[in-house]
């Protein structure tokens, strides 16, 4: 395990995620040192050590009335804005409850781009107290802007509106003015809370000069530490204390306060309230920041959209989508470049899009490929220059590996030469490339990728051969047949998955004739193998000699659905047959391997491949179909009770039924790892981040060795070229964070490589400067 003070910042680190927490300031450090070794008294305390502790905390609270403008009212310190929003929900809704009863419908709004807390803490809160009223969400336009027309319809029946000064994804703010008076005009007695943890700093507050009930504020939103919060409670709102004990903050808010993380406040405060001292910029200088940032982005990435209005939005945010890239891919790239940047959308293999940008009604690309880049307002000239250049720098890198479009770069050496897979929504797409002849095929192209596809076929000049599917439900049939238009502009010489008319045959192993193709050197033979669906096939790769494709001449095998990574597809749709599954089982196992590498439509498990022998050994029911020890009958009978334990399928999730699976991998923690490379001369150091990272991390070696780039999008071409070194040396994997990096072992592991090891932590955790 790493010691603490092994856990680094990287050198030339620029951190532009100043809206998810910003970095303490050093009078905040120093402010919250300084009280934790020599003024540590308990302000409680009726001593001279407990006094000098209460002077803090109370000139701490009347620092923050000056500076949030709450000449009247309570000001409690909390331990950050989650609590102050539950603090005021429990309040409203406690005082509510008997007024909920003479509104037939009582409702709760709050605005639908709200942080979460907000939602999730008005639905737990009105189940727990019985309130009993409907939680509506408050539709936003295009610009995020809240509808007024729709809360001066429903306010009057409302029992609690919140609202934000300013959104944390997007900037957004909004016309508290207006807002004001759509409420109170509708709803004089409306509880109305603020979240006010976004405006502290960049928004000038008078906050006793409106009616606002609560608003809350967080201390690590703006250079304090974490742990430290605001509420601020007017003083003809009802209160409810949260947390009860011990009576302090005058009984507002039991629990010994905070004293370091109150005092660290002060520091920040202090400034933010000194107009002569520099350290907070202008809005005018966040502005010219906030230029500088998006005349840079445009640059480098010309396909950009920017997902909010700048004219409505704080300064220091900027939220972007780039047509073609994954917020995952610029969120990756940035971060082996030492930019910190937060996605709009989960980066996982299960996509989700921003709340966000969904309830403004953008595109689903956009609200899938956001990113929000975020500065703070002490942030300096020279972090903004420092951030110019390595964004243009680390750009350089997306060109390289033909994610974006470059009329300077030459990508001649670049292109990749083998089998690719690309995961979108745990759906799996094939992309094979024959570098000598520059041609390529793509499998299970996913609508969302085409716009990769798109741009390396342009990047390199590759000639698509075909554009295939394994099998189309009727649901998506519209989408496939959309991608193959792309290229195939004349349809009626291709078929509905995409096969061409004009083909070739070849002989397979069993002595069966098929329809095949030419991609470069290889032959890819197409295969009918019914079962999870009427027109499932499957697309055997390989070498052709004389016109025959046999069984050791086989590299991979695009299973679609029929076989997946520890299952087999399902039968219970509609066009699925259990009975053509055993029989199409029956076939394939005739004309591969048993180690040939199998490539399914879906991959659950992040396992990438699987094979014959592998799903044989954790799949009973395959094993008995391969022995020839099942009947069709009790195939059949076995495979309908399996699959009416599935849930329901959205034909992105359970498409098969699949079993869990594990294996554990030994660790090298980033501390060890320089005396585990030492140790050992045979190790290899496998990098399994994609090209744009590597590329863009600044130094490829590690205790005097060259990493092995292994991008995780081919470990399966990987696999199939080093079988026979599967015992020849130690690989130890790396990644970003760990995640892929374990995913890569396990892969290898499971495909019968030994000496298998990864870094949990990654390069985030390796101190290597």
């Amino acid at each position: 395990m790493l010691s603490l003070r092994e856990i680094q910042p990287q050198k030339n680190e620029v951190y532009l995620d100043n809206n998810a927490t910003t970095p303490v300031l050093p009078q905040a450090i120093e402010a919250a040192t300084h009280t934790m070794q020599l003024c540590y008294g308990n302000p409680s305390s009726s001593h001279i050590t407990g006094i000098k502790a209460k002077y803090i905390l109370e000139t701490t609270r009347e620092l923050t009335r000056q500076v949030i403008g709450a000449k009247t009212g309570q000001v409690m310190f909390t331990s950050g804005a989650t609590e102050g929003i539950q603090t005021a929900i429990i309040s409203s809704l406690n005082a509510a409850k008997q007024k909920s009863q003479s509104i037939k419908e009582p409702v709760l709004l709050y605005g639908a781009t709200e942080h979460k807390a907000v939602p999730e803490s008005l639905k737990h809160w009105n189940k727990m107290l019985d309130i009993g009223a409907k939680v509506l969400a408050i539709p936003v336009d295009e610009r995020g802007i809240l509808d007024m027309d729709f809360i001066a319809t429903h306010v009057p029946n409302a029992l609690m509106i919140c609202t934000m000064i300013a959104n944390n994804e997007t900037g957004v703010y909004q016309d508290i003015e207006l807002l004001e008076k759509t409420i109170r005009q509708y709803n004089q007695d409306v509880f109305w809370m603020v979240d006010c943890v976004q405006a502290l700093g960049k928004i000038k507050l008078e906050i006793s000069n409106t009616t606002i009930d609560y608003a809350p504020f967080s201390g690590h939103k703006l250079y304090a530490p974490k742990g430290i919060g605001i509420l601020y409670v007017r003083d003809s709102a009802p209160f409810t204390p949260f947390i009860a004990g011990g009576g302090q903050e005058s009984g507002l808010r039991s629990g010994t306060e905070n004293l370091p993380g109150i005092a660290a406040l002060q520091a920040v405060l202090s400034l933010l309230n000194d107009h002569d001292d520099p350290t907070f910029k202008s809005t005018t200088q966040l502005e010219r920041y906030r230029e500088q940032l998006t005349d840079t982005l445009i640059k480098a990435f010309p396909d950009i959209v920017f997902n909010h209005d700048f004219s409505c939005s704080l300064p220091t945010t900027i939220n972007f989508s780039v047509k073609g890239l994954t917020s995952k891919d610029i969120m990756d790239l940035f971060d082996a470049a030492h930019i910190r940047v937060s996605a709009g959308s989960a980066c996982s293999s299960k996509v989700t899009g921003s709340f966000v940008l969904d309830a403004m009604g953008k595109p689903k690309w956009q609200s899938e490929s956001a990113i929000r880049m975020s500065f703070g307002p002490a942030t300096t000239q020279q972090e903004i220059d420092e951030a110019c250049v390595a964004i243009s720098q680390a750009v350089k890198a997306l060109q390289s590996s033909c994610l974006i479009l470059s009329d300077t770069a030459d990508n001649s050496n670049l292109g990749v030469d083998g089998l690719q897979q690309w995961l979108y929504d745990n759906g799996c797409t094939w992309c094979f490339v024959d570098k000598a002849s520059k041609q390529c095929a793509v499998i299970d192209l996913a609508p969302e990728l085409v716009s990769k596809f798109e741009t390396l076929v342009e990047c390199q000049g590759y000639e698509v051969v075909a554009v295939l599917s394994t099998h189309i439900h009727e649901e998506n049939q519209v989408h496939q047949n959309i991608i193959q238009t792309l290229w195939h502009k004349d349809q009626t010489k291709y078929d509905f998955l995409g096969w061409p008319q004009q083909t070739s045959l070849v002989t397979l192993e069993n002595g069966l004739t098929v329809e095949a193709l030419n991609v470069g050197n290889k032959v890819l033979a197409r295969l009918p193998l019914p079962g999870h669906t009427a027109n499932s096939v499957a697309y055997l790769l390989g070498t052709s000699v004389n016109q025959s494709l046999m069984a050791d001449s086989v590299d991979f095998v695009f299973v679609g659905d029929l076989i997946q990574v520890n299952g087999l597809g399902r039968c219970d749709h509609i066009d699925g047959d259990e009975k053509s599954l055993y029989q199409s089982l029956q076939l394939l196992n005739q004309l591969i391997r048993q180690d040939t590498l199998l490539c399914p439509a879906h991959d659950y498990l992040q396992l990438f491949n699987t094979t014959l022998a592998l799903e044989a050994s954790s799949q009973p029911l395959l094993q008995q179909v391969i022995d020839g020890d099942i009947s069709e009958q009790a195939f059949i009978a076995e495979k309908i009770k399996q699959d009416s334990e599935l849930p329901p399928s959205d034909f992105s999730q359970y498409c098969g039924s699949i079993a869990q699976f594990s294996n554990i991998i030994e660790p090298v923690h980033p501390n060890q790892l320089v005396e585990f490379i030492q140790a050992d001369p045979t190790t290899i150091v496998v990098d399994v981040r994609e090209p744009h990272e590597y590329d863009a991390y600044p130094d490829s070696m590690i205790a005097g060795k060259t990493m092995v780039n292994l991008p995780l999008s081919q470990i399966t071409q990987f696999v199939q070229r080093h079988k026979s070194q599967q015992s020849d040396f130690k690989y130890v994997c790396i990644c970003r964070s760990g995640k892929r990096s374990e995913a890569a072992a396990k892969t290898l592991q499971r495909n019968s490589f030994a000496n298998i090891y990864h870094v949990p932590g990654g390069f985030a955790l390796l101190n290597k400067g």
